[in-house]
């Protein structure tokens, strides 16, 4: 009789262990306008995922670490959290930074009291409810004065870095990688990855600037991404989020699919 007790309790483990297995990872991505649909890599990184409904680009543009939180939005993510039965792993992506920045009213945080806080709540609420927060320096910006990429960026990269640090969470540092593929392209290749084509006189003084009567506005500027650079950078993403968390790799589809 205890033998087949054993035998039985065994074979509950191997099969809660098996349905566990044969549950859907899932991707939360947070952030702003580099990350959101439309304007980033978002959406091209969740059609890189297996299953694309399981990964969520929640990121919206113009947000910040502490406008996100302050709108609401942040609570869609708690609830999607506390309905996380149906996956075996939930990963939240957070990308902040460009709209922490000064500058930008109802928007800007302070970078040495309230950015950091921000950022390690976020961390520290995602595995309250159970997720695993990976953390994201922010994308770089593609502007380059006298032949060398401008990165205004790299303080809040450098918070970021130190936060996940301190909150042990995974840490993808898509500012350095961003800056050192970016500045090998040059400023003409890496205008190839924004919304609109360059205009011609784009970098002629007040181009851009200035709206003239019946003139056409452009979408072209060197922070947002077109299909191209959504492209480019969702790859990138993928590739260190699997060299950070191993356990993804085979969440992703084969390069022939993508």
């Amino acid at each position: 009789m205890k033998h087949l007790i054993t035998s039985l309790a065994a074979a509950t483990l191997l099969a809660s262990a098996a349905h566990a297995a044969d549950k859907p990872v899932r991707f939360i991505l947070v952030g702003d306008s580099t990350m959101a649909s439309s304007s980033g890599y978002g959406d091209a990184f969740c059609a890189r995922v297996n299953r694309a409904n399981t990964c969520i680009n929640l990121a919206k543009g113009g947000r910040s670490s502490g406008s996100f939180r302050a709108e609401g939005r942040w609570d869609e993510v708690e609830g999607l959290l506390r309905g996380a039965a149906a996956y075996r792993t939930t990963y939240v992506l957070i990308q902040f930074g460009h709209n922490d920045q000064p500058g930008k009213p109802g928007r800007s945080t302070d970078l040495k009291t309230e950015f950091p806080v921000n950022m390690a709540r976020y961390a520290q609420e995602v595995k309250a409810l159970g997720g695993i927060p990976v953390l994201l320096t922010p994308l770089t910006r593609r502007t380059f004065k006298d032949g060398v990429l401008e990165n205004n960026l790299a303080p809040w990269a450098d918070v970021i870095r130190a936060t996940a640090n301190a909150q042990k969470t995974p840490l993808l540092d898509l500012n350095a990688e961003s800056y050192a593929a970016v500045q090998s392209m040059g400023q003409d290749e890496a205008d190839t990855l924004a919304m609109a084509p360059r205009p011609a006189d784009y970098d002629t003084p007040a181009a851009g600037k200035v709206e003239v009567a019946g003139a056409a506005r452009t979408a072209f500027d060197r922070t947002h991404l077109g299909v191209k650079g959504a492209a480019y950078f969702s790859r990138m993403v993928m590739e260190e989020v699997k060299r950070a968390i191993p356990e993804t790799s085979n969440q992703f589809k084969p390069e022939s699919e993508q």
